[in-house]
This record gives structure tokens, C-alpha cells and sequence, in this order.
């Protein structure tokens, strides 16, 4: 019987799917393989990096946390320094679907020997849970008493301990649903009893305090639990463990997602709509969708990602994307690529492949360097770089979620609603649809020809229709079909498919004609920066490859950051045009395969042979997406508004030291915060902490040159009276009157005595009964 329940759910697809007989379901990713390239290529590259990792060191967290002595020494970097153990599901996951993708029987044996070891741990801890958070028993401890101190990143002093052991939870869910391993199955429901036990005794008001910690998706995996096991009291806790200061925005169809983290609001929305779907609940469903509308047509860049260092910017200034050097992660699009996937199975609408098409083309495949290693960042700054992690070395969460994304392109090339099978993405593979005892393979050479031919192979024939994906970027009336080399009348349906319907015999020829045009796509606050697509590919200009800083990451805390020199903007390439004419003067390049030139349209004389070419193929180098644009008119006052700008800009940063971004994850963890009685937020689109205790930051002065300290504050706050201490000196009092109602940039000298100090503690602690202003930006300046 379970044998059964297990098939039964690989219909379904990725996370026991619940659509309804209106619905579709995925192929089990074990029924597809992907033929000859870019994918497969990216597969393969994904694989060996699998392989190159050490199961015993990713299990050293486990085991230590268990009180077993681990066989080896854990990794660094972000695997012990706070999110121990968060690869080690992530390696669940990514074990499990490659391991369905291919086949390779070395990825099963690494899969079960992970598991193996995770069941001592869980036997050893005696009461159903594992994990590798460091202290973890005092930390559940403090949750179950309902004593844990929660910030926006941290839980009792430990870095998003939730966040952290969703990745268990994940990765044995995927283990049980990809491959039938019963032991997974068996550690995930004892770990999910353990969970149920220790918030059993808080209230709802105590577990909404406790989600403002970042948790990631614990309400989705709690809703598959519920599915698996048919038992509602998990369904109960997925609810529980939703966070409704997110969803009560969502479900009123307000946006409120300015200056979020966007990582921690993505998967808290994947579990909306997984919870709409076990629970059957509509209205959820919509906030989920409303939620996906809000990111894609507003908050999203050509590439198909999202945010600034980790943040949604603001819907109507873009700004800071094309001046950061921390663009788009790639966790944001992973995670979207879910919510897509379910909001597509859920409606059909082809709305949904556009999005997961242009985004695993233009953020996914080219996150991952052709000689292995993961992007964290990808900036859409002129003439900026990536950086890419190594096996050994960098332990990201981008690199958990670039383990998986590599092993699953499979997953929705094709999809079926017991009737019908639709073609979502042109993709060479082969299905096997062992339901209706066929198999379909698909051949294509995409994006560089234009269509995409599909043979089927079958014994008997059977009727039913092929319905392929109408792709929004080919015209209306423009698609052609085409069998055994007879053109077919082509009709778009109201889900934006055209289908096919007929007795198919052996061997039969589909033939999808599929002409791609290049557009220009203006950012979304319609800000003077335009990005060319060609079809549904992103592309690129390499300008050079100087300066490429940390190229290949060490294992320090900040190098998953392309820390080389900022390029100033008003020597970037420029283009001049009348009324936004870009997609005409974008020409092909004669004798080079899928590359154009903007000549026509560039300014600068240096600049007019760079060549564009796909965004996935360009590695190791300096590269444009979004061009700064202007008219003749406007040239040279939009020229001296850029120098003005970036002068100011890269004249601060040439004399910085070391900088945190004040209430923003990242910058906050990569700078050691500690903090009692502490809050973060966004005050007019800018991020902040204060405290009625204290907090503080550790800041590197490795050079030992440092010789101010500034930082920016709110003088509006009648209560904000604090002490400012570096290294224990106490450098100035502050007592805020709230007259100014404004920002205020303060810098003050260092003593001498700390001038010649490696590391300083600053910290921000307030007075007895008062709180400390709204601080926004700290940095180590030296002169």
C-alpha cells in the first residue's frame, strides 16, 4: 500500500501536488531526460560539483549537535559560523533530483549514507529532532518555554535557526518523493512530531512574534507533510507557521513589499499557495498570485530576478540596481520558479512558462560557471562582474539552491492533465509518458534556430491533443505547426496554448515554427535603462576583463561579493536615440551565430564594436545588460548628471573602509551583530536599527588606516538618547531633541588607540528607559 501511495505522489509532481481534476500534474523528473545542450551541459557540471563534496564534513554539524564525534571537520564558511548543517539538506534535495535526472547510482549510495547517519543523530537526540544548529538543544529549549528572543535574522542569539533546518525538511521530503526512500520518510515525521511538540504550548500571538525571524518555508513543508501522511494536524501547523503580517497584505491585494527582505518573503508565499492547495483554500491561492504579479510585472529585471543586496527596492526607483554591486540573487529566483511552478499547475496559464522560461535561461543556467561554481549575486551595474563559489571553499545559500537547480530543468519541459499532454519549454529530451505507454523526444537546436521538432513513439495509436506553449515573445500569428511536414491551423487558446489533437501513430513528426524578434525592455519604473532580448534571451555585452577581484571565492565571509573596483558609470557605453527607437538599430552580426551590435546606437567611439550575445554564455568578465539611454537633446545634461553622481558615489566608497548596511541581513551577519531589545525596518525606503538595549557590529580595519567613523541617523525621535562605543572607549552622547525631523550624517575621529586596532566593536547602546535613533548606514573611513 505504500508502494502505491509512493507512485500515486510521483504523478503528482514536486511537493505531493494537490491541483484538482482542472489542474496539471508535473512528470515524475525520473521520466524525463535531457538530451545534448546548454542544460544538459549544466547538469553534468552541477553533477561533478555534487560529487566533489564530502558527505562526512556536511554531516559533521549533525553529528557534533547529536553528541557523536564526526569523522571529519565541518566546512567553513557559512557551515560553521552559524547556519552549520543548512548544506546539508540543500545536499538532500540536490542528491535526490539529480539522482532522478540521470540515473547515476554513486548519487543514490551518497543519498542513503547521508540518511543513515541522520538516523543515528535523530536516534541519539532521543526526542525526534536533528539538525546542526549550533547549541541546539538550549536553543528549543528556550523556544518550547516560549522564552526565544526573536529578531528579524536571529532566534535566541542563532542565525535563522528555522530558516536553517527547512532545508532538512526539504531535502527529505525530496528523498522520499524522488527516489522512495522510506528511512527519509521515517526521520521526517519524528522531526515533524518534535515540531509539533515543541510550539504546542505556544500561542498563536507567540508564533507570530517568533516568524519574524526569517524561517523560510516552514508552512509549505508542514502542508506536504500533511499530504503524505493524510493527517490534518500538520496541515494545522503549516497555517500556524504562516506569517500573517505577509498574507493579510497579500490577501487585501495591498502591496507592502518595499525594503524586504525578499528571500524570506518568497518561500513564506510558496507555502501560501502549497497550503491552498492541500487545504483547498481559494483565497490563499490569490494572495499567493497576487504576490506573483506584484514581484514579475513590477519588481522584476530582464534576467527574470529581483531585489538589491537582498531587498525588494522600491517599485518606482531602480536606482540602486544599477548602481549596486549586489544585484539579483539567485535564491529570489529559485524560490520564484517554485511559486511559479505551482501557480501554473494550479491555472495552465502560460503566463507562468514565459516567466520560468526567461528566468532559467537568463538568471539559472547562467549562474553556474561552465567549469563548476554558483553566482550569489548577479549586478546589473555597467561594467560590473560575478563572482562563482568553489567546492571546498564557499558554502552560500546560493550555493544550496544551485546545487538543486541544475538537476532539475527537467521538471517542467512537459506536463499532463490525464488527457493531454502540454509542451512547455523547447528543451531536447525525451519523455517517457508510461501512463499512455509512449514516449516523446524532442529535438532542437533553441534559441539558435527557430523551432523545435517532436517525434512521437508509441505501439498503438491512441488519440488525445499535444497543446504547445504559445510564447509571448513570438507574434501574433506568427507560430507555426506542423505534422509530418503539413502545416496545421494554429489557434491560441484562453490559456495561451495551441494544441493538436489527432489519432497519433508511430513515429509521427510535430514541427513547431517559433520566429524570435528583439526587443528592448525599459526597467520597470521607466527610468532611462534599456535591456535587449532577443526572443526569450537576455543579451549581453562583455566590455573587458580587468579588476575581476575574488573571480573564484575563498572561504572568507564576504566572498560571495564581486568586491572589485566600481567602474564609474559616465564611461559606460551610452546610447543615443529619438522616441526609445532601440529594437530596429539592434543588427545581427553577419556570420556569428545569435550576436547583434547597438552600434548604431552607441555613443562613445571605444565602445561600438562590442558585440551582444546570450547573458548565459558570458563568464570571467565585465559585462552590460542595462544600458543608461538619452536622446540628442538631453545627451550632455544626462551625462553631467551621471559624472555628478557617480563622483560623490565612488569618492565615498574610495575612502571607506569597511560598511554596514544597517538592518539588512548579510551585511549584518558578515559583520558579527549581537543585539538585546533591538528592532529593524524601513523608514522612507531606507533600512534601520535602533534599540531600547544595545547592538553592535564588528568592522575590519585590516590595514589599520582608519581614522573616522561615520554613520547616518533620524534626528526626529524625541527619545533617542544613546551612547556610541568602539572598542569599549565611548566615543559621543547623543541626546535627540526631535526638532530636525531629518537625516543626519555624523563623523567623528577615532582615538589613537584604536586607529591601530585590526577589528572594532561598535556598538550603539542606549540609555536607561530612552532608545537609541534610527541608525541607517555605518562606515570606516579613512580620511
Amino acid at each position: 500500500m505504500k508502494r502505491l501511495f509512493f507512485y500515486a505522489c510521483l504523478l503528482l509532481g514536486t511537493g505531493f501536488s494537490s491541483h484538482g481534476q482542472s489542474g496539471l500534474q508535473a512528470f515524475p523528473l525520473a521520466d524525463v531526460r535531457l538530451l545534448e545542450s546548454p542544460f544538459k551541459a549544466a547538469q553534468q557540471t552541477d553533477m561533478k560539483y555534487l560529487l566533489a563534496l564530502d558527505c562526512d564534513r556536511l554531516l559533521a554539524p549533525f553529528l557534533r549537535e547529536a553528541g557523536l564525534e564526526a569523522k571529519l571537520k565541518s566546512y567553513g564558511n557559512w557551515e560553521n559560523s552559524g547556519l552549520d548543517g543548512h548544506i546539508g539538506g540543500h545536499y538532500l534535495s540536490a542528491l535526490s533530483e539529480m539522482y532522478a535526472a540521470t540515473g547515476n547510482v554513486e548519487l543514490k549510495k551518497r543519498l542513503d549514507y547521508m540518511l543513515d547517519w541522520l538516523e543515528k543523530c535523530q536516534l541519539k537526540n532521543g526526542n525526534g529532532y536533528v539538525g546542526g544548529i549550533p547549541g541546539s538543544r538550549e536553543l528549543w529549549d528556550a523556544v518550547e518555554a516560549g522564552k526565544a528572543d526573536a529578531g528579524s535574522f536571529s532566534l535566541s542569539n542563532r542565525w535563522v535557526p528555522w530558516y536553517n533546518i527547512h532545508k532538512l525538511y526539504a531535502g527529505l521530503i525530496d528523498a522520499y518523493q524522488l527516489t522512495g526512500n522510506e528511512q527519509a520518510k521515517r526521520i521526517l515525521l519524528k522531526l515533524s512530531d518534535w515540531c509539533l511538540k515543541i510550539t504546542s504550548g505556544m500561542s498563536d500571538a507567540q508564533m507570530q512574534q517568533m516568524l519574524k525571524t526569517e524561517h523560510g518555508g516552514m508552512n509549505e513543508v508542514f502542508a506536504d507533510v500533511a499530504a503524505l501522511s493524510n493527517d490534518q494536524r500538520y496541515l494545522q501547523m503549516a497555517r500556524r507557521f504562516s506569517h500573517r503580517a505577509i498574507l493579510n497584505p497579500l490577501l487585501h491585494h495591498v502591496d507592502s513589499l518595499n525594503g524586504l527582505h525578499a528571500n524570506t518573503q518568497i518561500p513564506k508565499v510558496i507555502g501560501f499557495m502549497r497550503i491552498a492547495e492541500v487545504g483547498k483554500d481559494a483565497g490563499w491561492k490569490d494572495a499567493a498570485d497576487f504576490f506573483w504579479n506584484t514581484v514579475v510585472d513590477h519588481r522584476t529585471v530582464s534576467i527574470g530576478g529581483n531585489s538589491v543586496s537582498e531587498h525588494f527596492n522600491p517599485t518606482n526607483n531602480f536606482s540602486s540596481m544599477m548602481e549596486s554591486r549586489e544585484g539579483p540573487e539567485t535564491c529570489n529566483s529559485y524560490n520564484m520558479l517554485k511559486l511559479s511552478k505551482h501557480l501554473f499547475l494550479y491555472s495552465k496559464d502560460a503566463k507562468y512558462m514565459d516567466y520560468y522560461e526567461r528566468t532559467t535561461y537568463n538568471h539559472i543556467l547562467s549562474s553556474q560557471h561552465p567549469d563548476g561554481g554558483f553566482v550569489y549575486f548577479t549586478p546589473m551595474r555597467p561594467r560590473h562582474y560575478r563572482v562563482y563559489s568553489q567546492p571546498q571553499e564557499g558554502f552560500w545559500c546560493c550555493v544550496g539552491s544551485g546545487l538543486e537547480n541544475h538537476g532539475k530543468y527537467g521538471e517542467l519541459i512537459y506536463a499532463q492533465d490525464q488527457k493531454d499532454l502540454y509542451v512547455n519549454l523547447y528543451l531536447p529530451s525525451v519523455l517517457q509518458w508510461k501512463a499512455r505507454n509512449l514516449s516523446i523526444t524532442q529535438q532542437t537546436r533553441f534559441p539558435f534556430e527557430e523551432q523545435s521538432t517532436l517525434t512521437v513513439e508509441l505501439k498503438k495509436p491512441q488519440d488525445f491533443a499535444i497543446k504547445f506553449r504559445y510564447p509571448a515573445w513570438v507574434e501574433a500569428g506568427k507560430l507555426q505547426i506542423l505534422v509530418n511536414k503539413k502545416a496545421v491551423k494554429v489557434k491560441r487558446d484562453e490559456h495561451g496554448y495551441a494544441a493538436v489533437r489527432k489519432l497519433w501513430q508511430d513515429g509521427d513528426v510535430i514541427t513547431i515554427v517559433l520566429p524570435m524578434q528583439t526587443k528592448a525592455e525599459i526597467l520597470p519604473d521607466q527610468s532611462d535603462w534599456v535591456s535587449f532580448v532577443h526572443g526569450p534571451i537576455v543579451l549581453a555585452a562583455i566590455t573587458d576583463t580587468t579588476g575581476l577581484t575574488g573571480l573564484h571565492a575563498d572561504g572568507s565571509r564576504m566572498g560571495h561579493v564581486a568586491s572589485g573596483p566600481l567602474y564609474p558609470i559616465q564611461d559606460a557605453p551610452l546610447l543615443v536615440t529619438e522616441n526609445r527607437d532601440f529594437a530596429g538599430k539592434i543588427k545581427p552580426v553577419k556570420n556569428k551565430a545569435f550576436t547583434f551590435s547597438a552600434a548604431s546606437l552607441i555613443v562613445q567611439p571605444q565602445y561600438q564594436n562590442l558585440e551582444m550575445i546570450p547573458f548565459y554564455q558570458v563568464h570571467d568578465a565585465r559585462y552590460m545588460i542595462y544600458w543608461p539611454f538619452t536622446n540628442q537633446a538631453q545627451l550632455r545634461t544626462r551625462q553631467a548628471l551621471i559624472k555628478s553622481q557617480e563622483e560623490a558615489r565612488l569618492g565615498l566608497d574610495a575612502i571607506t573602509v569597511d560598511q554596514v548596511s544597517v538592518g539588512e541581513q548579510q551585511p549584518e551577519s558578515d559583520h558579527r551583530f549581537k543585539g538585546e531589545r533591538t528592532e529593524n525596518g524601513v523608514f522612507k525606503d531606507r533600512h534601520y536599527r535602533s534599540a531600547k538595549g544595545f547592538f553592535s557590529y564588528v568592522l575590519k580595519n585590516p590595514g589599520k588606516n582608519a581614522v573616522k567613523l561615520s554613520f547616518t541617523y533620524f534626528d526626529g525621535e524625541k527619545q533617542g538618547d544613546f551612547d556610541l562605543l568602539v572598542n569599549g572607549v565611548l566615543l559621543q552622547s547623543f541626546k535627540m531633541e526631535g526638532k530636525g525631523a531629518q537625516f543626519a550624517d555624523t563623523v567623528l575621529p577615532l582615538p589613537d588607540e584604536l586607529k591601530t586596532q585590526q577589528t572594532l566593536e561598535v556598538v550603539f547602546k542606549a540609555k536607561p528607559g530612552r532608545s537609541t535613533s534610527n541608525i541607517f548606514e555605518l562606515r570606516l573611513l579613512d580620511q
